[in-house]
């Protein structure tokens, strides 16, 4: 059954944002988009405020939602989480574990592979656990080492493909091992958690296949103009395209401020809007798990447990749809470029250009419709309203 909608498109490719586009499709693949005098079908009538069409979103950085995180829940809880967030405008969802053991990850390879099976997710994100004890976040300290290329190349190849990005931090143990491993197996590098020095980490961003900088900012030593360190490389190589800086722009990882100036400076052809989610998206304040760290949210902010005071942040509680919006109306992003961050350059850097992250004919029928407020309406994922 043909599917066609019309209203503003933004589109991500040169035919720009179209005021009175039309997006149309028969299937799983998109067949039209352009303007609305161009289209010879039958054109829907406009009513009101017309809606955003805008590509599905991508989010390469998520560790849960709606009540259920990836690295703790069991098989049903990942589809709950996915479901919450493909519902919400996430239409390809990278699944982000926290630092393990090798049997720990692989019993979340297993209990995560049939929803990336069944389409739900896209693929796995190991965050840790060879990144640094000094700069760990939200990941349980007994559950960090060093670096060891046997171990990450024994779980790509138990992973059988599903591996789509690791998280390492440059000064660990046997890195340019590592590394090597990641390129041999099309993985993305993802640097970070880290408090490596400005030598080492220029050399670790030109070592992987695709490099990624985790959650630019967070979990890594601060901006000092007088004392170069992982972070001056990494937005340095983020403006120059060599690498990607995830940001996570969902107004308590970072400053609306500072989101617009790494769109002023950087550019969203550099920079992926992430979540960082946990279970605790969309659901409320309470007491929650980090993989084995126990978490409390207030607020919506989201901290590891601490009886002595105010525990360390432990990812987001936002959904994509919910970052995009206020990088575009508290940050003041003009929304082409927060579209393209949310879009795609996460489909550029999981290599999958070609078929997500933009709307032209042939690409997937992906999709999130919006009011003007950016608000999710309608969900579509392989032609497929998702949330009828």
């Amino acid at each position: 059954m043909r599917t066609t909608l019309r209203g503003r498109v933004v589109t991500l490719t040169e035919a720009g944002e179209l005021a009175d586009g039309v997006v149309s499709f028969d299937g799983p693949l998109l067949d039209y988009v352009g303007p609305a005098t161009g289209f010879d079908g039958e054109l829907p009538e406009p009513v009101g405020e017309p809606p955003v069409i805008l590509p599905g979103l991508i989010d390469v950085h998520c560790h849960g939602g709606g009540g259920f995180g990836f690295p703790e829940t069991d098989s049903d809880g990942v589809a709950v989480a996915a479901d919450f967030h493909r519902r919400r405008g996430t239409t390809t969802l990278v699944a982000s574990l926290v630092s393990a053991t090798e049997a720990e990850l692989r019993e979340r390879i297993d209990v995560l592979g049939k929803a990336i099976d069944d389409g739900l997710l896209a693929g796995i994100h190991l965050e840790g656990p060879f990144i640094s004890e000094h700069r760990r976040g939200a990941h349980n300290p007994d559950r960090i080492i060093g670096g060891d290329p046997a171990m990450l190349e024994r779980l790509i190849d138990y992973a059988g493909g599903r591996i789509l990005s690791v998280t390492i931090a440059p000064e660990t143990d046997n890195f340019d091992a590592l590394a090597d491993v990641l390129a041999d197996a099309n993985v993305v590098l993802s640097l970070g958690h880290t408090v490596a020095d400005y030598d080492r980490s220029v050399h670790a961003m030109h070592r992987g296949w695709r490099v990624s900088i985790t959650h630019l900012f967070n979990a890594m030593p601060e901006l000092a103009h007088r004392d170069v360190n992982f972070l001056t490389a990494a937005m340095a190589a983020a403006g120059r395209g060599d690498v990607v800086a995830e940001v996570i722009a969902d107004g308590v990882h970072l400053a609306d401020g500072t989101v617009r100036m790494v769109f002023d400076t950087i550019g969203p052809d550099n920079l992926a809007l992430i979540t960082d989610a946990m279970a605790a998206a969309g659901e409320p304040d309470g007491r929650y798990h980090l993989g084995s760290l126990d978490v409390v949210v207030k607020d919506g902010v989201s901290r590891l447990y601490d009886p002595n005071g105010e525990g360390a942040i432990a990812g987001g509680t936002a959904c994509a749809a919910d970052v995009l919006r206020r990088t575009v109306f508290h940050a003041g992003v003009d929304l082409t470029a927060a579209t393209t961050a949310a879009c795609a350059t996460p489909a550029r850097l999981l290599g999958r250009a070609d078929e997500i992250g933009s709307l032209r004919p042939g690409m997937r029928a992906d999709l999130l419709v919006t009011d003007h407020h950016l608000t999710p309406i309608t969900v579509y994922k392989d032609g497929l309203q998702w949330n009828s």
